[in-house]
């Protein structure tokens, strides 16, 4: 009987690999390169952590399966939504699997919380609501957790990096491998399983964290560490062996990343102030946004979770009013929530925000324009209109403009929030080291890697090859997708093959949970 082992290694740099496996640190890893094949990856655009996912167990671009970030911002409204696994428009693997019989076991994968019914038990990732570590509502079925308990999440803040925090957190980065490897080990030895997927994300947290020691040619470089990321691969490589071994002969084995990684550079890019310059926004005389700074300075990490909750929406207010605050929407018809990972404009649109300037029927030359202004900018490599980028009837919930900023021999720019000041600058030594919201000093890239134990039919592979490529070797027709299979076992299928399958109904997240949520993703990192 076909069984399928899917191992993903967020952001795992394809140029690192390929070094390391040469230098025989990664044996696993070039062992199975030699068995089956290795391709790069390419991600989503950008290289977002819940898009990216969402694509490669869905089969489908963002624009098909709904998710394009953590967040959404509701129509007609200049606030934000909380996005979960049930505002995901199209089936993941293990929903087309258990319906066809299958079982499943899943563990980790960001975007999935809260876990819904499947053949077989789901772990969800880190979007759950919960400061470090999982509890009962991670899991399905509930009577596993005291299996997985001790599943954990990054149990450490990332945006005050002060002397010694690096010296802490490389310990909790491997331990963090062990734990996850001892519980998938179990699972996948003593559990009935068709298709088993887990997902370390320590390759992606060492790597933010650690490039300017790793990279002698970054210009923030500085002494110390400089083996970490190094560690941090050598040891998911162990973990990648002894669940290859676990799993046994006969498995098809598949190893993803959902994008690559490099350095950043020293400069800093403020989109909002750049469109401020050219007339495009113009900002409040003041901007409130103390609230957030001081709670994320002073309140010691232990108390936020429990804060945010006794203080009902304060922490979704505070969010917000930190993208959208300080903005004169009367006179603004673009703006940008300056996201580091996702750079991106939206524009101020009649009849869509509650204070549009831009009409309808000018919004596809506005936007033109502004894609070839915003590009005649040098620190700006492309600007793409949604439609050029994603197909499908969910792009209304992507920004209207997504950006991919230039690289300075080599090195990424970052995109930080500010009220007024310069457009682009420079970052001085004492920010080399970074940290959320302060332009970490390293950045994903747009291409990752997959291993499969199999030859590959192609050079290349996209994530939306990597759902029917598991189906192919499971012998499960697969509903229509963007991706094709890779191993060319079983024929691409239309969506009559697939019946009786039901996504369950959206379930937006309750105010306490949206306060835990936006606790977790800060500490995680993904407000920068």
């Amino acid at each position: 009987m076909s069984r399928f082992l899917l191992v993903g290694l967020d952001g795992a740099e394809p140029s690192l690999v390929e070094a390391w496996m040469e230098e025989g640190r990664l044996p696993h890893l070039a062992a199975l390169r030699e068995q089956g094949s290795i391709l790069p990856c390419a991600s989503t655009t950008p290289p977002a952590t819940f898009p990216a996912w969402t694509t490669c167990v869905t089969g489908v671009n963002p624009g098909r399966h709904g998710v394009f970030d953590f967040t959404e911002i509701p129509r007609g409204k200049y606030e934000l939504r909380f996005v979960n696994a049930t505002d995901r428009k199209a089936p993941a693997l293990w929903n087309i699997l258990s319906d066809a019989g299958k079982r499943v076991c899943v563990l980790g994968v960001p975007g999935t919380y809260p876990p819904g019914p499947v053949n077989g038990i789901l772990v969800s990732g880190f979007d759950s609501p919960v400061c470090t570590a999982i509890d009962r509502s991670f899991v399905y079925p509930e009577s596993v957790y005291p299996e997985v308990r001790g599943w954990r999440f990054a149990d450490f803040q990332e945006t005050h990096i002060g002397p010694g925090w690096h010296d802490r957190v490389l310990p909790k980065l491997l331990d963090g491998i062990a734990t996850k490897e001892r519980i998938a080990l179990s699972l996948l030895e003593k559990e009935p399983w068709d298709f088993f997927m887990v997902v370390f994300g320590e390759s992606d947290t060492v790597s933010h964290h650690f490039w300017m020691f790793h990279d002698l040619n970054s210009p923030r470089h500085a002494p110390g560490h400089s083996h970490a990321i190094r560690d941090v691969y050598a040891r998911l490589d162990v973990a990648v062996g002894r669940l290859m071994a676990a799993a046994g002969p006969g498995t098809t084995i598949g190893v993803v990343s959902d994008h690559g990684f490099g350095g950043a550079g020293t400069g800093v890019v403020h989109l909002n102030n750049w469109l401020a310059e050219k007339g495009y926004l113009r900002f409040t005389p003041s901007h409130d946004s103390w609230l957030k700074a001081m709670a994320l300075r002073y309140v010691p990490d232990g108390w936020k979770g429990a804060l945010f909750r006794r203080l009902g929406g304060l922490a979704a207010r505070a969010e917000s009013r930190s993208r959208f605050g300080g903005i004169d929407w009367a006179h603004t018809r673009a703006w940008s929530e300056e996201l580091n990972y996702f750079p991106s404009l939206r524009v101020n649109l009649r009849g869509r925000e509650p204070d549009g300037q831009v009409a309808g029927d000018d919004y596809g030359r506005f936007c033109d324009e502004l894609c070839h202004e915003l590009e005649s900018w040098p620190v700006i490599h492309r600007a793409w209109r949604r439609e050029e980028l994603y197909q499908g009837p969910h792009i209304e919930r992507a920004p209207d403009i997504i950006l991919e900023l230039a690289l300075e021999q080599g090195y990424s720019h970052s995109c930080l929030r500010s009220r007024g000041g310069p457009a682009f600058r420079r970052v001085g030594p004492d920010e080399y080291v970074g940290g959320k919201e302060r332009g970490m000093n390293g950045n994903h890239r747009p291409t990752g890697v997959l291993f499969l134990s199999k030859p590959a039919s192609t050079q290349q592979a996209r994530l939306e090859d990597i759902a029917p490529t598991v189906l192919e070797a499971l012998g499960v027709p697969a509903p229509a997708m963007d991706g094709i299979g890779l191993i060319g076992q079983v024929g691409q299928v239309g969506p009559s093959a697939v019946t009786g399958l039901a996504l369950p109904p959206p379930r937006p997240y309750s105010q306490s949970e949206e306060r835990a949520i936006e606790d977790r993703l800060r500490s995680l990192g993904y407000y920068e």
